[in-house]
């Protein structure tokens, strides 16, 4: 719950101290304050004087009484007659007689706020006052005075882009002046890469100041030393660092010290992106030896695998799309999910319990749909469905008014919104974005977290009395939920729940992918205003000052859609098999239809959790011996069914069959003077396979010790072959990849092996490697040239054609669940696609090029270029464990069925039998 827990942070690190920014105007800035006394019925018999400090900002003077009974005084410049220091020889100077350093400000309105400590909407008093400020540094006077009628004169200007301007040169001439006090430095041994001027972002907040980079620490330093003199981020901590958009324009830079939160160490807006750039490289350069860079796809592939929840990934991707707690224009936005806010058992079994994730909120009521339609059909260009956002400053204040009553008061002028379009009930907030004319609001993370603080009035707020005559209290909650803690909890579960999981790439899809822009996002009923939209306007290029602030005004204040993340449609969620529907699922399952018995598991489920043992211990696998069989490069290795005696071949031109049992050659056939490039067994241990580079298949009769056959099929070298279900898959640097139905020869006569040829799937260049998926229903080829295409053999038709690497590919293969499919090649890259999209889903950098490998789509044992076996988190993108294997490239592996066997090949004619030893 990040920014209740800021909030609570700030109340505790500053709990005496009344005055915030958030008392400034939106867009406005605090230079400096004065110790003061605020003089009432000066000479009078009830004169008084109240200690405080007297607040200079860019549009209005502050003072804040040091007793909290008394309220804070706002005096806006607009509303000032005369601001003067009253002359020794006048004569009815106030200041005369024991007094000196006075400030007398006559004005037609003041606000009045947090009278007794208490946060309410403002007081304003109208009519002619003059208010007396006595200065504890009388000549200080002189300088304050001029400042003050600098500001005055540019809250007098007509146009706010003439009074931007000018206040934007008072401040820069400010900055200017000042720099970065070095004594602030942790060690005068710290050495100074670069400092610039910059402001601190804080949700409706920014503070000017100076920010210093040193080899060990980020610092700022706010010019007017609020809400301390320095803020110090030691490089050392950092774990992530976000280039970010603030007003649509490349100037801001968020840091977080932490690797899962939404709440940042610092967001500073530059301002230029030169100086932006410049600190990214210089923290990045620090950090990017320890840290490793999450990219949208990488945290993609933990979330389909199950590694991280629904909110997780969620949380993720609002944090790549710019989404920031500091930035209420781009706060993170988070689907309804529940669309029953009526019933007293809120069940999550039922379709239709949940919300339609496929469609943008205001695409669910058909008929509020078809007037927007007609609307937007007959609206000139720029067209936009919806006149409001989604997400807004406004929408989050509205959700959070009764944890942060300040953060609406200061985007409201000082008031509270009505009482009757509070947040007052869940249902009838649904119940509006679902019928409103103009309300189409998504929902925040807090309902998805622990802290329900912000469905509660603890504080006591007065936020008004409803029409009934109801005050605005607690949040009113659904049925179903027994309370605020209750109502979250079940919040999660449904964003858990298996539903949501099948259905939220769908909304992913319209949030952060390709339905958010363009033709898909017309067909999604899914079009806002273009000026909410990344690139939807160039500040830089309007001149004119007042469009400018006007355009700045209003992209702040309607809210901005996230950064695209994904052109192309979102992967679904990989939900996992279940074992047995009687122990898994809520709804009742006869013993009949259940796929086993309650009481015990099936064989398959045994083979699941050893292969899973396997691999969770993969990294104690052991050499146990090592051959050198051959004279060239091992390129392929085959097992018989019982392991007794494993075929190899080589670019030595020989297929040999070795004996596991007696650790000796049995077997040595030569079918030409050229390369044999992989080998299989046939189902039934009778035949082995061999590909050659000579283009020639050759089949090989075990029982009979002789070449039984020959598949002239290509014309160039057959690189790859896998065999399935009776037909035959060849691989060929002719560019193409074979499908054949082999019909087998009675092995006791002449009679010959038939092949059909059924498919021909052309390639621009050489085919390197080939692998099928589990349903041998999909084919994935990787060429020399770095392509990786994706085909339906049903159709022999291409479904997925990437450009993944530069170079060749050296080997490719599915995940056992056939959703992804992960390659390897020449540039030293892993990278992971997404069958179902054809989505790269993840790229991980190697040292040296893999040569080959197997895979449990979570983890990867690869054989590299130096001889070594690695053991890799693909999810963290690194490597777990190093063992020493070969010497030359490992170029061949196999592993059985249970995982925890394993034998490769390698350039130094050796094949090694490796063993976990649990």
């Amino acid at each position: 719950m990040a920014f209740i827990r800021r909030r609570r942070l700030e109340r505790e690190l500053y709990s005496k101290e009344r005055f915030s920014l958030l008392l400034l105007n939106l867009e406005e800035y605090y230079f400096e304050q004065h110790r003061a006394n605020h003089i009432i019925n000066k000479d009078c018999k009830d004169e008084r004087k109240f200690r405080g400090s007297l607040k200079i900002c860019s549009k209005s003077i502050i003072f804040e009484p040091d007793d909290n009974i008394q309220p804070i005084i706002k005096i806006p410049l607009r509303d000032c007659i005369s601001i003067k220091a009253p002359e020794d020889n006048e004569a009815n100077n106030p200041f005369t007689r024991n007094t000196s350093g006075g400030i007398s400000v006559v004005c037609s309105q003041v606000f009045l706020i947090k009278e007794r400590n208490v946060i309410a909407p403002y007081k304003t008093e109208r009519g002619r006052t003059e208010h007396l400020f006595q200065l504890d540094v009388a000549w200080n006077v002189g300088d304050v005075v001029q400042t003050l009628h600098q500001l005055y004169r540019a809250s007098c200007l007509d146009k706010m882009g003439d009074q931007a301007a000018m206040i934007t040169a008072i401040l820069q001439s400010r900055l200017a002046r000042a720099s970065f006090d070095k004594n602030r430095f942790q060690s005068i041994s710290e050495t100074l890469h670069m400092e610039c001027k910059a402001e601190m972002v804080t949700p409706l907040v920014t503070n000017p100041g100076h920010v210093c980079v040193t080899d060990a620490n980020l610092y700022f330093q706010p010019l007017n030393g609020y809400p301390k003199p320095v803020v110090q981020i030691t490089l050392q901590n950092v774990r992530r660092i976000y280039k970010r958009r603030h007003g649509l324009m490349p100037l801001g830079l968020e840091v977080f010290c932490t690797e899962n939160d939404l709440c940042s160490d610092i967001y500073l807006k530059f301002y230029n992106y030169q100086d932006r750039d410049e600190v990214y490289f210089l923290i990045a350069t620090y950090i990017e030896n320890h840290i490793a860079e999450h990219t949208a796809e990488s945290y993609m592939l933990q979330w389909q695998r199950g590694h991280i929840s629904n909110y997780q990934y969620l949380l993720h991707l609002n944090n790549l799309a710019d989404r920031s707690c500091n930035d209420l224009s781009q706060y993170p936005v988070f689907p309804w999910i529940i669309a029953d806010y009526s019933s007293s058992v809120l069940d999550l079994t039922k379709p239709e319990t949940f919300r339609d994730l496929s469609k943008p909120v205001g695409a669910l009521n058909k008929e509020r749909l078809d007037r927007l339609v007609t609307r937007y059909q007959e609206m000139p260009d720029p067209k936009f469905m919806y006149g409001s956002h989604y997400s807004s400053p406004g929408y989050v204040l509205f959700y959070l008014v009764r944890v942060a009553p300040e953060y609406m008061l200061c985007l409201q002028n000082g008031k509270f919104d009505h009482a009757d379009r509070m947040f007052n009930s869940i249902a009838e907030t649904w119940k509006n974005c679902l019928d409103g004319a103009t309300d189409f609001k998504e929902l925040i993370p807090e309902f998805y977290e622990n802290d329900s603080s912000f469905l509660v009035n603890s504080l006591k707020l007065d936020l008004g009395k409803r029409q009934g005559g109801k005050m605005v209290e607690d949040v009113e909650l659904p049925p179903w939920a027994s309370g605020p803690d209750d109502f979250l909890q079940k919040s999660q579960e449904a964003l858990e729940s298996p539903y949501v999981s099948e259905h939220l790439h769908e909304w992913i899809d319209i949030i952060f992918g390709y339905k958010q822009k363009g033709s898909e996002a017309v067909a999604a009923h899914n079009v806002f205003h273009p000026l909410t939209y990344e690139g939807g306007v160039d500040l830089n290029s309007i001149m004119d000052p007042n469009e400018k602030v006007a355009l700045l005004t209003q992209i702040l204040e309607f809210g901005q859609t996230p950064k695209q993340l994904f052109t192309t449609p979102h992967p679904q969620r990989i939900i996992p098999k279940l074992k047995s529907l009687s122990r898994t699922s809520s709804h009742s399952v006869s013993i009949a239809e259940s796929p086993v018995s309650p009481n015990e598991e099936s064989f398959e489920d045994l083979t699941e959790e050893s292969i899973t043992l396997a691999w969770n211990n993969i990294a104690k696998l052991k050499l146990e011996n090592q051959y050198k069989i051959h004279k060239e490069a091992i390129t392929g290795i085959a097992v018989t069914s019982n392991g007794s005696s494993v075929f190899t071949t080589s670019q030595d031109s020989t297929l040999k069959m070795f004996s596991k049992d007696s650790k000796t050659i049995q077997r040595s056939v030569s079918f030409s003077n050229m390369a044999l490039s992989s080998c299989l067994i046939l189902p039934g241990d009778t035949t082995v396979i061999s590909s050659s580079w000579d283009n020639h298949i050759y089949f090989y009769s075990i029982a009979f010790g002789r070449q039984q056959d020959v598949l002239m099929g290509h014309d160039d070298a057959v690189s790859k072959i896998c065999w399935r279900d009776g037909h035959l898959f060849s691989a060929s640097w002719d560019s193409t990849v074979k499908v054949w139905h082999c019909v087998p020869g009675e092995t006791l006569s002449n009679k010959k092996h038939h092949f059909e040829l059924l498919a021909e799937l052309e390639h621009d260049v050489s085919v390197n490697t080939i692998d099928l998926n589990a349903a041998n229903t999909i084919l994935a080829s990787g060429t020399k040239e770095g392509t990786i295409s994706v085909w339906d053999i049903t159709t022999a038709t291409v479904l997925h054609q990437l450009p993944c690497h530069s170079g060749t590919v050296f080997h490719a293969a599915f995940s056992p669940d056939s959703r992804h499919l992960l390659s390897t090649g020449e540039d030293c890259c892993f990278k992971v696609i997404d069958v179902q999209t054809g989505m790269l889903i993840s790229s991980v950098t190697t040292e040296e090029p893999q040569r080959c490998f197997k895979w449990d789509g979570n983890t990867i044992l690869s054989g590299s270029q130096s001889g070594e076996l690695l053991i890799w988190d693909l999810l963290g993108g690194k490597v777990t464990e190093r063992i020493k294997g070969h010497t030359g490239a490992v170029t061949s592996m196999w592993m059985n069925e249970q995982c925890n066997s394993v034998i490769t090949g390698g350039e130094d004619k050796q094949i090694m039998f490796w063993k976990l030893q649990y």
